[in-house]
């Protein structure tokens, strides 16, 4: 077993205890969603270069039974993607401010999120269960990540951390995510922490 599989494997032993501490969460497990919101201009560019990624593909049948099997895909997936594709601006790969785009060896934060996205559909996530989310780091710059919708709550892939955690348990404010229903529509997110974001900023 290369180094990678063993640090992969023990990492996947992580996460499934980390699963079994969840299933009692009391906190806010699920994001509240609010109305509808303008997809970044990354995201509507990116539509107009792969239409058939923007648009439902299955129906909408709740959020994904989150079994041991499906925990440790998303933590393999997280983990692979953060660990093989280098961090990069779009200007340093194009030479523009914005543009998403499926990374092969680096990316920004989007692209990230675009692979992991459609690794897990690959292997069987429904779609409407994997939102590309937006957010605000402490510092008040804008990030991508991608939110697992689940029975359990909603996690959180974040190419800065390899851990998976409830979205309530991060350090993000959460602005807007695709919707459930559409993926090339956009909706705005309440976020009602915004208390314990303030107190951990300071």
């Amino acid at each position: 077993m290369s180094r990678l599989s063993r640090i992969g494997s023990r990492l996947a032993v992580f996460g499934i205890t980390l699963f079994a501490a969840h299933a009692s969460f009391a906190g806010p497990a699920s994001m509240h969603v609010t109305g509808k919101a303008n997809p970044p201009i990354g995201h509507y560019e990116f539509c107009q270069s792969y239409p058939s990624e923007c648009i439902p593909s299955e129906p909408d049948r709740g959020p994904l039974p989150l079994t041991e099997e499906r925990w440790r895909k998303i933590l393999d997936v997280n983990y692979t993607v953060n660990t093989t594709i280098k961090p990069m601006t779009d200007m340093e790969l194009f030479g523009v401010e914005e543009r998403w785009a499926y990374p092969t060896t680096a990316g920004d934060c989007e692209d990230f999120v675009l692979l992991k996205r459609k690794m897990l559909i690959n292997q069987g996530i429904p779609a409407s269960d994997l939102l590309i989310t937006v957010v605000l780091q402490p510092n008040g710059d804008g990030h991508a990540v991608l939110t697992v919708r689940t029975d359990r709550g909603d996690f959180i892939l974040d190419n800065m951390r390899n851990k998976v955690m409830l979205w309530s348990d991060t350090e993000y404010t959460y602005l807007k995510r695709q919707s459930e229903q559409n993926p090339g529509a956009w909706m705005k997110l309440q976020d009602g922490r915004a208390n314990a974001v303030a107190s951990v900023r300071r």
